[in-house]
């Protein structure tokens, strides 16, 4: 909803042109996003909501530099977009399992898991089996609760738990309610697509 709502492109560029002095590829700050996130895994599992949540963030920064990296350098290559959706979804999933060792309940940690990789089979598999193939037509499934809205929500989640559990638990079930929902705005818009 954000990326289809606000244009983004002055900012990636700035972040490209930064990090691309680095001379590391695209596909190896893809790569280098797992390290915080595993161990963002590891303080949630010790307890830790803060140190997790710190490197969540890190490692959505770094997810935020490799496509700035390649589109400044002209490294975009479908190869790439295909690897950094697949380390965001073990990264996203690393997020949940802390959050499940942490002390959120597995049924609400399990529809999380379904809101957020639902929303992504629907549109993918929906251009795979070419019902929606058009990629403005990809942009205009939306939904209420994309993948960057669905992280900052339980982002600000972490923090507010941090001082009260219950505010991590509403966030969280409310995370899961909207994900959900989100799949099924999709499944909706496929059904009435070019009818």
């Amino acid at each position: 909803m954000i990326k289809s709502k606000f244009n983004t492109d002055g900012i990636s560029i700035k972040i490209g042109i930064i990090f691309s002095r680095f001379g590391i590829s695209p596909n190896i700050w893809t790569l280098i996003s797992i390290i915080p996130a595993v161990l963002g895994f590891g303080a949630l599992y010790t307890h830790h909501l803060i140190y997790g949540l710190i490197l969540f963030l890190i490692s959505g920064i770094i997810d935020a530099i490799d496509g700035s990296v390649a589109r400044v350098t002209g490294r975009v290559t479908s190869f790439g977009a295909f690897l950094d959706g697949i380390v965001d979804r073990y990264v996203e999933i690393l997020l949940y399992l802390g959050l499940l060792f942490y002390g959120i309940s597995g049924l609400w940690i399990s529809l999380l898991i379904f809101g957020a990789i639902m929303p992504s089979f629907v549109r993918a598999y929906a251009d795979h089996r070419g019902v929606v193939t058009e990629p403005e037509d990809h942009r205009r499934m939306g939904g209420i609760l994309e993948r960057g809205e669905r992280l900052t929500l339980i982002y600000i989640g972490m923090l507010l738990g941090h001082f009260d559990f219950s505010w991590l638990l509403y966030i969280i079930k409310l995370a899961a309610i909207l994900g959900n929902i989100t799949a099924l705005q999709r499944i909706w818009f496929v059904f009435n697509y070019k009818k």
